[in-house]
Protein backbone atom coordinates (compact mmCIF):
# COMPACT_ATOMS: atom_id res chain seq x y z
CA UNK A 1 0.00 0.00 0.00
CA UNK A 2 3.07 2.54 0.73
CA UNK A 3 4.07 1.99 -2.78
CA UNK A 4 0.71 3.15 -4.61
CA UNK A 5 0.48 5.66 -2.03
CA UNK A 6 3.71 6.71 -3.31
CA UNK A 7 2.70 6.84 -6.66
CA UNK A 8 -0.15 8.57 -5.89
CA UNK A 9 1.66 11.31 -4.33
CA UNK A 10 4.08 11.78 -7.45
CA UNK A 11 0.75 12.02 -9.68
CA UNK A 12 -0.60 14.30 -7.38
CA UNK A 13 2.45 16.57 -7.26
CA UNK A 14 2.50 16.80 -11.39
CA UNK A 15 -0.74 17.40 -11.23
CA UNK A 16 -0.24 20.57 -9.17
CA UNK A 17 2.67 21.59 -11.23
CA UNK A 18 0.69 21.39 -14.81
CA UNK A 19 -2.25 23.61 -12.77
CA UNK A 20 0.55 26.07 -11.78
CA UNK A 21 1.93 26.58 -15.35
CA UNK A 22 -1.83 26.28 -16.75
CA UNK A 23 -2.37 29.74 -13.91
CA UNK A 24 0.33 31.46 -15.21
CA UNK A 25 -0.52 31.13 -18.59
CA UNK A 26 -3.66 32.70 -18.42
CA UNK A 27 -2.18 35.46 -15.57
CA UNK A 28 0.55 36.29 -18.75
CA UNK A 29 -2.95 37.35 -21.67
CA UNK A 30 -4.82 39.29 -19.03
CA UNK A 31 -5.05 42.03 -17.14
CA UNK A 32 -8.00 41.80 -14.37
CA UNK A 33 -9.89 45.25 -13.33
CA UNK A 34 -11.91 45.91 -10.62
CA UNK A 35 -13.66 50.01 -11.19
CA UNK A 36 -15.97 50.68 -8.86
CA UNK A 37 -17.95 53.76 -9.34
CA UNK A 38 -19.80 56.48 -7.38
CA UNK A 39 -22.99 56.96 -10.14
CA UNK A 40 -25.36 53.69 -10.56
CA UNK A 41 -25.83 54.20 -14.01
CA UNK A 42 -23.76 57.14 -15.76
CA UNK A 43 -20.69 56.01 -15.15
CA UNK A 44 -21.33 52.37 -15.37
CA UNK A 45 -23.07 53.15 -18.67
CA UNK A 46 -19.83 54.55 -20.30
CA UNK A 47 -17.46 51.81 -19.02
CA UNK A 48 -20.11 48.99 -20.05
CA UNK A 49 -20.18 50.57 -23.62
CA UNK A 50 -16.29 50.72 -23.72
CA UNK A 51 -15.67 47.53 -22.38
CA UNK A 52 -16.89 46.19 -25.88
CA UNK A 53 -14.19 48.19 -27.28
CA UNK A 54 -11.00 46.04 -25.79
CA UNK A 55 -9.89 43.10 -26.91
CA UNK A 56 -10.89 39.97 -26.30
CA UNK A 57 -8.94 38.02 -23.73
CA UNK A 58 -6.70 41.11 -22.57
CA UNK A 59 -8.86 42.70 -20.09
CA UNK A 60 -11.35 41.80 -17.90
CA UNK A 61 -13.62 44.15 -16.03
CA UNK A 62 -15.99 43.82 -13.08
CA UNK A 63 -17.74 47.62 -13.14
CA UNK A 64 -19.80 48.04 -10.13
CA UNK A 65 -21.89 51.07 -9.62
CA UNK A 66 -22.60 51.65 -5.87
CA UNK A 67 -24.21 55.12 -5.72
CA UNK A 68 -21.90 56.19 -2.62
CA UNK A 69 -19.09 58.92 -2.42
CA UNK A 70 -15.83 60.15 -2.11
CA UNK A 71 -14.39 58.40 1.32
CA UNK A 72 -17.45 55.83 1.49
CA UNK A 73 -16.04 55.02 -1.72
CA UNK A 74 -12.91 54.56 -1.75
CA UNK A 75 -13.70 52.12 1.56
CA UNK A 76 -16.06 49.91 -0.20
CA UNK A 77 -13.91 49.57 -2.84
CA UNK A 78 -10.84 48.57 -0.43
CA UNK A 79 -13.03 46.07 1.11
CA UNK A 80 -14.29 44.58 -2.47
CA UNK A 81 -10.04 44.34 -3.23
CA UNK A 82 -9.88 42.53 -0.14
CA UNK A 83 -12.65 40.08 0.19
CA UNK A 84 -12.55 39.76 -3.48
CA UNK A 85 -12.48 35.26 -4.71
CA UNK A 86 -9.50 36.25 -7.42
CA UNK A 87 -7.07 39.53 -6.90
CA UNK A 88 -7.05 41.89 -9.42
CA UNK A 89 -4.35 43.65 -11.14
CA UNK A 90 -5.87 46.88 -11.22
CA UNK A 91 -8.25 48.47 -8.77
CA UNK A 92 -10.12 51.73 -9.36
CA UNK A 93 -12.17 53.84 -7.92
CA UNK A 94 -14.16 56.42 -9.80
CA UNK A 95 -15.76 59.65 -8.51
CA UNK A 96 -16.57 63.49 -8.43
CA UNK A 97 -15.84 66.34 -6.58
CA UNK A 98 -19.56 67.55 -7.23
CA UNK A 99 -20.73 69.86 -4.08
CA UNK A 100 -18.63 67.63 -1.44
CA UNK A 101 -16.91 69.02 1.05
CA UNK A 102 -13.03 69.76 -0.08
CA UNK A 103 -11.48 67.86 3.11
CA UNK A 104 -13.37 64.32 2.20
CA UNK A 105 -12.72 65.04 -1.41
CA UNK A 106 -8.95 65.10 -0.83
CA UNK A 107 -9.12 62.69 2.48
CA UNK A 108 -10.58 59.70 -0.22
CA UNK A 109 -7.83 60.46 -2.86
CA UNK A 110 -4.92 59.93 -0.55
CA UNK A 111 -6.82 56.79 1.43
CA UNK A 112 -7.07 55.31 -1.38
CA UNK A 113 -3.27 55.71 -2.36
CA UNK A 114 -2.60 54.52 0.79
CA UNK A 115 -4.20 51.32 -0.15
CA UNK A 116 -3.65 50.22 -3.81
CA UNK A 117 -6.60 52.04 -4.96
CA UNK A 118 -6.12 54.54 -7.92
CA UNK A 119 -8.52 56.86 -8.09
CA UNK A 120 -10.58 58.18 -11.77
CA UNK A 121 -11.81 61.49 -9.94
CA UNK A 122 -12.60 64.12 -11.56
CA UNK A 123 -13.33 67.77 -10.64
CA UNK A 124 -15.78 69.08 -10.87
CA UNK A 125 -18.00 66.43 -12.87
CA UNK A 126 -17.70 63.27 -14.76
CA UNK A 127 -19.35 64.97 -18.14
CA UNK A 128 -15.66 66.89 -18.05
CA UNK A 129 -14.13 64.28 -19.33
CA UNK A 130 -16.97 63.73 -22.16
CA UNK A 131 -16.22 67.57 -22.70
CA UNK A 132 -12.84 67.01 -23.59
CA UNK A 133 -13.73 64.75 -26.46
CA UNK A 134 -14.67 68.07 -28.09
CA UNK A 135 -12.78 70.90 -26.98
CA UNK A 136 -10.49 72.06 -24.28
CA UNK A 137 -11.78 73.91 -21.36
CA UNK A 138 -9.44 75.26 -18.34
CA UNK A 139 -11.84 77.36 -16.60
CA UNK A 140 -14.30 75.49 -13.74
CA UNK A 141 -18.17 75.16 -14.60
CA UNK A 142 -21.00 74.39 -13.45
CA UNK A 143 -23.08 71.17 -13.66
CA UNK A 144 -25.73 73.33 -16.19
CA UNK A 145 -22.80 74.29 -17.99
CA UNK A 146 -21.60 70.57 -18.44
CA UNK A 147 -24.63 69.63 -19.99
CA UNK A 148 -25.25 72.54 -22.30
CA UNK A 149 -21.72 72.19 -23.77
CA UNK A 150 -22.26 68.37 -24.36
CA UNK A 151 -25.75 69.02 -26.03
CA UNK A 152 -23.93 71.86 -28.68
CA UNK A 153 -21.03 70.03 -29.74
CA UNK A 154 -23.08 66.80 -30.68
CA UNK A 155 -25.93 69.15 -32.23
CA UNK A 156 -23.42 70.53 -33.89
CA UNK A 157 -21.51 67.44 -35.12
CA UNK A 158 -24.32 65.19 -35.85
CA UNK A 159 -27.18 67.57 -37.17
CA UNK A 160 -29.06 66.65 -34.75
CA UNK A 161 -31.22 69.84 -33.43
CA UNK A 162 -33.24 68.02 -30.72
CA UNK A 163 -30.29 66.32 -29.08
CA UNK A 164 -30.61 66.50 -25.39
CA UNK A 165 -28.03 65.37 -22.90
CA UNK A 166 -29.21 62.52 -20.59
CA UNK A 167 -26.74 61.26 -17.80
CA UNK A 168 -27.90 57.63 -17.72
CA UNK A 169 -27.72 57.70 -21.13
CA UNK A 170 -26.63 54.53 -22.76
CA UNK A 171 -25.58 55.49 -26.13
CA UNK A 172 -23.55 58.30 -24.64
CA UNK A 173 -19.99 56.22 -25.23
CA UNK A 174 -20.99 55.81 -28.65
CA UNK A 175 -21.51 59.11 -29.49
CA UNK A 176 -18.42 60.13 -27.92
CA UNK A 177 -16.91 57.82 -30.14
CA UNK A 178 -18.51 58.98 -33.61
CA UNK A 179 -18.44 62.96 -32.92
CA UNK A 180 -15.72 63.43 -30.72
CA UNK A 181 -11.94 61.99 -30.36
CA UNK A 182 -11.01 59.97 -27.83
CA UNK A 183 -7.28 60.58 -28.50
CA UNK A 184 -7.37 64.33 -27.95
CA UNK A 185 -9.57 64.19 -24.89
CA UNK A 186 -6.69 62.24 -22.92
CA UNK A 187 -3.85 64.87 -24.71
CA UNK A 188 -6.41 67.62 -22.87
CA UNK A 189 -7.10 65.53 -19.91
CA UNK A 190 -2.97 65.35 -19.66
CA UNK A 191 -2.37 69.24 -20.33
CA UNK A 192 -5.43 70.10 -17.27
CA UNK A 193 -3.15 68.08 -14.71
CA UNK A 194 0.16 69.77 -15.64
CA UNK A 195 -1.82 73.04 -13.96
CA UNK A 196 -1.84 71.79 -10.56
CA UNK A 197 1.65 69.64 -8.35
CA UNK A 198 0.53 69.73 -5.09
CA UNK A 199 -2.22 67.59 -3.02
CA UNK A 200 -4.80 70.19 -2.88
CA UNK A 201 -7.45 68.30 -5.06
CA UNK A 202 -10.49 69.87 -4.69
CA UNK A 203 -8.51 73.14 -5.61
CA UNK A 204 -8.30 71.29 -9.41
CA UNK A 205 -10.55 72.84 -10.99
CA UNK A 206 -11.19 71.68 -13.93
CA UNK A 207 -8.97 68.84 -13.57
CA UNK A 208 -9.55 64.87 -14.47
CA UNK A 209 -7.49 61.50 -13.98
CA UNK A 210 -10.36 59.26 -16.08
CA UNK A 211 -7.80 59.42 -18.59
CA UNK A 212 -5.37 57.32 -16.48
CA UNK A 213 -8.21 54.33 -16.51
CA UNK A 214 -8.72 54.58 -19.75
CA UNK A 215 -5.06 54.06 -20.78
CA UNK A 216 -5.05 51.29 -18.78
CA UNK A 217 -7.36 49.23 -19.86
CA UNK A 218 -6.32 50.51 -23.92
CA UNK A 219 -2.74 49.19 -23.32
CA UNK A 220 -2.83 45.88 -20.71
CA UNK A 221 0.62 44.77 -22.01
CA UNK A 222 2.07 47.96 -20.42
CA UNK A 223 0.50 46.80 -17.45
CA UNK A 224 1.31 43.39 -17.56
CA UNK A 225 5.12 44.46 -17.81
CA UNK A 226 5.10 45.71 -14.47
CA UNK A 227 2.94 43.07 -12.77
CA UNK A 228 4.68 40.12 -10.80
CA UNK A 229 5.26 36.85 -12.77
Amino acid sequence: MARVAKIDNVWKKRFERQEKKRAIAIRDERVYFLIVCEGEKTEPNYFEALKKELPIGTVEIKIDGTGRNTISLVEYTIKQKDIASRKYDRVWAVFDKNSFPDNNFNSAIIKARDNNVNCAWTNEAFELWFILHFQYRNTGMKRKEYQDCIEQEIQSRSGDKGYKYKKNDPNTYSLLKKYGNQEQAIKWAKKLQQNFTDERYAAHNPCTRVHELIEELFNPKEILKTLER
